[in-house]
């Protein structure tokens, strides 16, 4: 399965100016953030960026000290959140008791019919276990069953903390295939991680967190789309790499037994680098764009807001 494709969403979720402090300690810093309908939106950053601080604070958690947010358009609710379904803490079921009668008593909590039970054990590959006691269960199923847990009633939005932590690759593969299988029915997925390739993988926009404060936002694609290094090759090398070194956005370059690595300062397009080296009256026998994965770019925030 593949991420959503992106598109005009209606904004379901409006984070404005969120704030925390913990002593001495900036959890969120005046947070800016707009969540669009059906996006799979990854809160992305290392332990202590405050991913976790920020979905508590939109959930009714943790008290924000500044800044507002709303669902749906209007302020937070009791309405609101009940269209909400949340997987923040370990999963916390009794453990003598089968999936079926521990999402029974989830659901009565709730105040919500058994009817969803069979739907949400089918969407997260339970159902064959449904009447297996909880502590039978490995970790990766008992992560599944508190995302059957959170689905109950339906909500139209999903939220996960860290859904694939501590799990093996074969669950992580099992947890990313659930996350995009509940994403392609339409519900909002909002998840917090500090996994990028897994960030890359499922979700279709992102903001990295550093110490509380945004460094970025936005679609997953314009990420990738980054990029600081063109390939370039020519038959006069020497003169190639003089002109690329007079370029106003040359940063530096490498060289192997065939091309050029040029790094440029900020963004350029393989199109501006070939009109430049055209005015200059060198003709080019290979031109490519070396785009910047995620987890390039990451770092590469960080490093620069040190």
């Amino acid at each position: 399965m593949t991420r959503p494709p992106q598109q005009n969403m209606e904004t379901i979720l409006t984070i404005n100016g969120l704030s925390k402090r913990y002593g001495k300690i900036q959890a969120v810093r005046n947070l800016e953030v707009g969540i669009g309908r059906g996006a799979v939106f990854g809160i992305l950053g290392p332990n202590g960026s405050g991913k976790s601080t920020t979905l508590g604070m939109v959930l009714d958690l943790v008290t924000p000290d500044s800044g507002s947010f709303e669902w749906f358009g209007q302020k937070p609710s009791k309405e609101s959140r009940k269209r909400i379904g949340a997987v923040i803490e370990t999963p916390n079921f009794y453990p003598y008791l089968s999936a079926e009668m521990n999402l029974r008593i989830v659901a009565d909590i709730k105040g919500y019919g058994h009817d969803d039970i069979d739907r949400v054990l089918e969407t997260v590959s339970l159902s064959e276990r449904r009447h297996s006691k909880f502590k039978t269960f490995s970790f990766g199923m008992r992560q599944r069953l508190a995302v059957a847990s959170a689905m109950l009633g339906n909500p139209e939005v999903l939220i996960l903390d860290e859904p694939t932590n501590g799990l093996d690759p074969q669950g992580i593969a099992q947890m990313r295939e659930i996350i995009l299988k509940v994403a392609a029915e339409g519900i909002t997925i909002i998840l917090a991680s500090h996994l990028l390739d897994e960030v890359q993988k499922i979700c279709s926009h992102v903001v990295v967190l550093s110490k509380g404060k945004k460094l970025f936002s936005g679609p997953v694609d314009k990420v990738l789309a980054v990029s600081d290094c063109i390939e370039v090759a020519a038959a006069d090398r020497t003169r190639l790499a003089e002109v690329i070194a007079a370029h106003p956005k040359f940063k530096s370059m490498t060289t192997t037994d065939e091309i050029c690595l040029a790094y440029f300062t900020s963004d350029v397009r393989p199109a501006d680098i070939n009109t430049f080296m055209h005015e200059k009256g060198i003709v080019l026998s290979h031109l490519a764009e070396r785009k910047r994965s995620l987890e390039q770019h990451f770092l590469a925030l960080l490093q620069e807001n040190q």
